[in-house]
């Protein structure tokens, strides 16, 4: 029995001592050394920050190719990012029937021209008979009118032969002007449908920016304004100038259209690009907002943060609720309270607890 419990009296001992031992380790102080960290101290932005939207880059030259007629696609003779001329043809479409109905227009054409000619010498022939008193005023109105006829006859048949060509100008497709194959939307073999695009062509070099404005800012911008345009995933910020000012928002929801034209640069930049335009407007704002730098935001997923100061000096991660980008800042709607400090620029790593010392 004294045996029994000697053993269950070491057991309690080597328990104690694990337990000490685990305390003294949560003691240690943290040895790592401080991250050199810029803080900033929120505050209220009072001014008015100018207008910035959200747009898309596209050519200011830019055309859907198709055609008016329905046939099966014959041959494409270009491919997308081929340089192409005005005037070169980019695709044809089986036109067995137009080429058929060419024929007879020409063979047309043939027979009424003879009948032109027969009938314009039978013309003036009792015209000069006319005037010797050897024909009569109704045989020469009889010819006249044959006359007449012939050549209406003539005509007709050559508008229809320009009809007709008309037909094979959809039949082969051409470029409308000096540009670049951007996208090909139907293969050799497809069939062709009128109003469907099959290609799109871009004249590049000249950009423009689609800006989609809210109804309660539209009345402040002003054609000939000039505007700022940052696109991001160039990292450039570039001038530009509204040219045009949608007058209804009818089928865009509230939202009218404005067109920002780039200067220009020598900007690597393509169609389909987002930017951001910053127009030269002061909003009006009822109330103070809480501002902090674009470049100070912690992006994870779905989520954005800032790094904020703790009480004991330590970065601590918090998320925010953000609100609309003005320029090189960001509206915060939650997470941050006046006054309190929060890190702009690190010299390390930052994470949650790590030692920080501000510059």
């Amino acid at each position: 029995m004294k045996h029994k419990n000697h053993i269950v009296g070491l057991f309690v001992i080597a328990l104690l001592a694990v337990s000490c031992g685990g305390e003294d380790k949560k003691a240690v102080a943290d040895t790592s050394p401080a991250v050199a960290v810029e803080v900033k101290t929120v505050s209220e932005d009072n001014s008015s920050p100018f207008l910035t939207v959200s747009g898309k880059v596209e050519a200011i030259e830019s055309a859907d190719i198709s055609t008016r007629m329905m046939g099966y696609v014959d041959k494409i003779y270009v491919q997308v990012g081929d340089k192409v001329r005005n005037g070169q043809l980019l695709i044809s479409v089986n036109n067995a029937d137009v080429s058929a109905k060419l024929a007879q227009v020409n063979a047309g054409i043939v027979e009424a021209t003879a009948a032109f000619t027969n009938a314009e010498k039978d013309y003036n022939r009792f015209t000069v008979l006319f005037q010797e008193n050897s024909a009569t005023q109704k045989e020469l109105d009889d010819i006249t009118a044959n006359y007449n006829m012939a050549k209406a006859r003539l005509e007709s048949a050559k508008q229809m032969k320009n009809e007709v060509n008309a037909q094979l100008s959809y039949a082969n497709i051409r470029a409308p002007f000096n540009g670049v194959v951007t996208n090909k939307f139907i293969d050799a073999g497809d069939m062709a449908n009128p109003g469907v695009p099959l290609l799109e062509v871009e004249s590049p070099g000249k950009y423009q920016v689609l800006a989609m404005v809210p109804e309660s800012e539209i009345l402040e911008i002003k054609k000939d304004s000039e505007v700022t345009i940052e696109i991001k995933a160039l990292n450039e910020t570039l001038p530009g100038k509204v040219t045009e000012v949608s007058t209804s928002a009818k089928n865009t929801g509230g939202q009218y259209l404005v067109k920002v034209i780039l200067n220009k640069t020598n900007a690597r930049i393509r169609s389909g690009m987002y930017a951001t335009v910053q127009f030269p407007v002061a909003r009006k704002t009822t109330s103070s907002a809480v501002m902090i730098p674009v470049n100070a935001i912690v992006n994870n997923g779905q989520l954005t943060g800032v790094y904020t100061v703790s009480q004991s000096n330590t970065a601590l991660l918090r998320w925010l609720r953000l609100g609309r980008t003005f320029g090189d800042k960001v509206e915060v709607l939650s997470g941050l309270s006046p006054d309190e400090q929060y890190i702009v620029s690190s010299e390390g790593r930052l994470y949650n607890g790590v030692r920080i010392t501000k510059q």
